[in-house]
This record gives structure tokens, C-alpha cells and sequence, in this order.
């Protein structure tokens, strides 16, 4: 990520398509886990949108001096809470069904999975699954919520243990 951050410092509009390429498919696995299957598409074009803008009004050795990934997971987590309560504060509207009454429902095992996730308290939620789903370390997830390492690694190894107790409870 160094030798990325230096190609942007030098050429944003060349070397971004980079940073997208490294970091799309884990912003939107995380996303995708976080705010649901719905939002996490449009949440992960917003932020690498924002990180663009963001990008183009640093000086180069700011760029330079970034945390890559934690930076991009900082924009990620702060839209998915700003659009948690924004869709909190609108009326959910009914789930409609196509002509023939039929849903096209996710997967059995991947949806029991986001329900567990979801049940978690949101801070060993958001440590699990950057942990677990999208790679980042200890000291990654740190500066990206802003919690310090130690707490993280308690929020993992909590939500790890909760996860396991109801997995182990549904059989």
C-alpha cells in the first residue's frame, strides 16, 4: 500500500483505479455484511467516491503518509453509520413480490449468517467482520474506528465467542 500511496501522491486519476481494484471487493464484502445486501453496493461507490474527492484536495505528502486502508475503512464505516440513521428515521417500506408470488430470498446459511452478525452489539460487529470478512489488522481497525487496538481485539474475541455461543445454541 506505501508504493500505491506514493503513485497516487504523484498521479491521482492514474494510480486510483488501483486503490478501487485492491480495495472494492473488501469494502463491499465488509459493507455488504455491516448495512446488508441491499446498501452495500451503493455505500461502497459513495466511498470510493469520497476518497477521490477526498484524495484530490490532500497535498502529496499526505497522500503519501496514509494509512490506506484504514482511511478508505474510515470513509466505509462512517457512511454505513450515517446511513443506518437515515434509514432509521424513514418508514421501511413493505418487501413487494413479483407477479408470481415468489421471492428470490438469499441463501439459507448465508442469511442465518447476517442475522448472527447482526445480532452482535455494533462495535464487535464492525471488529468481527473487518477482522474476519475483510482482512484488515488489529492496528488497521484501530485508526479506522477510531477505538484503540487493545479494545478492538476485546471486541473481536467477544464477538467470536457470542457468534460461537449461537451457533452452538441452534444445534
Amino acid at each position: 500500500m506505501d508504493e500505491l500511496c506514493r503513485r497516487l501522491a504523484v498521479d491521482l486519476d492514474g494510480a486510483f483505479p488501483e486503490l478501487v481494484d485492491a480495495l472494492a471487493s473488501d469494502v463491499y464484502s465488509g459493507l455488504r455484511r455491516l448495512a446488508g445486501a441491499d446498501d452495500a453496493e451503493d455505500l461502497t461507490q459513495e466511498t470510493f467516491i469520497r476518497a477521490y474527492r477526498a484524495l484530490g484536495e490532500y497535498d502529496a505528502e499526505r497522500i503519501r503518509n496514509l494509512r490506506l486502508r484504514a482511511w478508505v475503512w474510515t470513509i466505509a464505516l462512517n457512511l454505513g453509520r450515517n446511513h443506518a440513521r437515515d434509514k432509521a428515521r424513514r418508514p421501511t417500506p413493505v418487501r413487494l413480490e413479483d407477479r408470481f408470488g415468489v421471492e428470490d430470498p438469499e441463501p439459507a446459511d448465508e442469511a442465518a449468517w447476517d442475522h448472527r452478525l447482526r445480532s452482535l452489539p455494533p462495535a464487535q460487529r464492525r471488529a468481527v467482520v473487518l477482522r474476519h470478512v475483510v482482512g484488515l489488522d488489529y492496528e488497521e481497525i484501530a485508526d479506522a474506528t477510531g477505538r484503540p487496538p487493545a479494545t478492538v481485539r476485546s471486541d473481536v474475541r467477544r464477538g467470536l465467542e457470542r457468534l460461537r455461543a449461537a451457533m452452538e445454541g441452534e444445534s
